[in-house]
């Protein structure tokens, strides 16, 4: 009754429009707190520790998607994939932004001399540019001009792209030492990845 009620609430018309919403709180959040200065001493280093937590959650949650309507049967999880893909994109976007506006003022000579010098700006970097292709590419009509097998195998990059995403992580907190953050995402991360790992052996796997 639970399961089909969730199932229910997932496939109706308001979902996407409360998916949408509810994703967007934490820009309005960080929005408001920085109009009323109240993102404390370093608003640059709030914004962006807070826009890169949010990418990963996006993330964990995106991928998270398949083996929750495998497990569950909500196959109307579908629909909301493509959202969270792109909601994944623009939090990594609102990152990089608060990364070059804020904390580099702008000044792109100064970002193209550190990105070589901090490998986890680098990183964060390649992550982004990964990410790119896969938004540009996230609407029907793309999926027409590449076809599916080509759009499908493209889109295998969000692996790629999370698995830097953690290592990025890592490298930003190796200064300080602090690794819990990293030590859950990193984990939510690798159980996801190693389902889709067990899922794909399965199906190669003769059967008796």
């Amino acid at each position: 009754m639970f399961l089909s009620t969730v199932h229910r609430a997932i496939g109706s018309r308001l979902a996407k429009p409360v998916v949408f919403v509810v994703a967007l709180l934490p820009l309005l959040y960080w929005l408001t707190a920085l109009f009323q200065d109240a993102l404390g001493a370093n608003p640059a280093e709030a914004l962006l520790r807070g826009t890169g937590l949010w990418t990963l959650r996006m993330l964990c949650l995106l991928l998270l998607v398949t083996p929750l309507r495998e497990a569950t049967g909500w196959t109307a999880l579908a629909r909301l994939r493509r959202m969270l893909g792109l909601f994944v994109f623009f939090y990594a976007l609102v990152h990089f932004v608060a990364y070059a506006w804020l904390d580099q003022s702008g000044q792109w000579d100064d970002i193209l001399l550190d990105i070589p010098k901090r490998p986890f700006i680098l990183v964060g970097l390649l992550a982004f540019m990964l990410l790119l292709p896969l938004a540009l590419t996230s609407f029907n009509a793309a999926i027409r001009w590449l076809g599916a097998a080509r759009w499908r195998k493209l889109h295998q990059a969000v692996y790629l792209i999370a698995l830097l995403a953690i290592l990025h992580f890592f490298w930003m907190r190796a200064g300080k030492r602090n690794f819990d953050q990293v030590a859950l995402y990193a984990a939510i991360i690798s159980a996801l990845l190693a389902w889709r790992l067990r899922r794909r052996f399965n199906r190669r796997a003769p059967h008796p």
